[in-house]
């Protein structure tokens, strides 16, 4: 919910997606060469396209958890900091990363940003010493939105562990202590 809130890519320092690639690395030369403008608004379309494909995970993880064994419930007790992330993203990360497709790709093509790419990575291609980007910009959006979910899950679960404070329902209380 966090995540897939308008703001919630855009305005995050620790989540933000940034550009790909070599474009990426050329921003501060884009700024130079006029074409800052429109790098900062395939950014910012980028993110927007996030927000709007990353609230699929719940139904997902809440069918992940569902199916749980007693045995996935011991190996994430006993686990690491991550093991509920880890088991997440293994039952879910395939499908996840399916379902949120078609949702990116629709907001980057509505949104203009696949041609604002094209004209972006054409014109850097066209400035010496910079490279070529491989991948396609939905490749981009949908690995950098999908790690940072995941990562997101991860510090979440690690401050439940940590921090009994962050225990607020009787589900985790009783799963990690406290109640």
């Amino acid at each position: 919910a966090q995540l897939g809130r308008s703001g919630g890519f855009v305005d995050s320092e620790r989540f933000h997606i940034p550009l790909p690639g070599v474009l990426a690395d050329a921003q501060g030369v884009l700024r130079m060469a006029g074409l800052s403008a429109m790098a900062d608004d395939l950014e910012l379309r980028m993110n927007r396209a996030a927000e709007q494909a990353v609230p699929l995970a719940g139904d997902l993880f809440k069918q992940a958890i569902a199916a749980l064994s007693f045995d996935d419930v011991m190996a994430i007790y006993n686990g690491p900091d991550d093991a509920a992330t880890q088991y997440l993203e293994r039952t879910t990360g395939d499908t996840l990363e399916e379902r949120m497709r078609p949702i990116i790709d629709e907001a980057l093509a509505d949104a203009g940003a696949v041609q604002v790419f094209d004209q972006l990575t054409s014109k850097v291609s066209s400035l010496p010493m910079l490279g070529s980007l491989s991948g396609t910009l939905d490749d981009h959006v949908l690995e950098q939105a999908s790690g940072a979910l995941f990562a997101f899950v991860a510090s979440e679960e690690k401050a439940i562990r940590e921090n009994p404070t962050q225990r607020t329902t009787e589900l985790l209380r009783t799963v990690f202590g406290g109640g």
